[in-house]
């Protein structure tokens, strides 16, 4: 009874960002979620899904890690991380990938999901590496807002070193 009430719930947002800009921005995006819980996987794929964004799902914090390591640099745009997880919780699995050799893949940006929505736990997120953070439940349009302004900080950050290096070349 209780996983009806909220498919109802979030599909009522779905139809929200189906007719949103949000779509638009986020269509075709590589998100790889790491999320223990298969009722709130479920639901993020759902709403993920809905603008657009292709979506890939690991269970823990260690699958998340070996998976970023496997794939290859740029497979993934941004990562939506559980903070409690099983076998090793998320700041774990992020320090883990800030430490990687490959600059790409240890830059991707990375979203805390947890259900702690305390100032100091958003600083733990940040302290631990992190880009962004979002509360669960989790709310469809903050996600979407979180999601894009993390994603657009960083394809500033990669316009901003193409340009000093372009201009670098420039002057030698």
């Amino acid at each position: 009874m209780h996983k009806i009430a909220d498919r109802k719930y979030y599909s009522q947002r779905i139809e929200k960002v189906k007719t949103s800009s949000m779509r638009e921005s986020l269509s075709g995006k590589h998100v790889l979620l790491a999320e223990d819980n298969d009722l709130n996987a479920e639901i993020a794929v759902t709403v993920l899904e809905e603008t657009g964004i292709v979506i890939e799902r690991v269970e823990d914090g260690i699958q998340c890690v070996n998976r970023v390591v496997q794939m290859s640099p740029g497979t993934y745009d941004l990562i939506l991380m559980d903070i409690q997880m099983p076998n090793m919780d998320g700041y774990k699995a992020t320090r883990c990938i800030r430490r990687l050799d490959d600059k790409k893949k240890a830059e991707i940006p990375i979203i805390a999901m947890t259900a702690n929505a305390f100032a100091e736990d958003r600083k733990k997120a940040f302290d631990a590496g992190m880009n962004g953070h979002i509360a669960k439940p989790i709310d469809i349009e903050k996600l979407g807002a979180v999601i894009l302004s993390v994603l657009n900080k960083q394809e500033n950050l990669q316009n901003g070193k193409n340009n000093s290096m372009n201009a670098n070349r420039l002057r030698s």
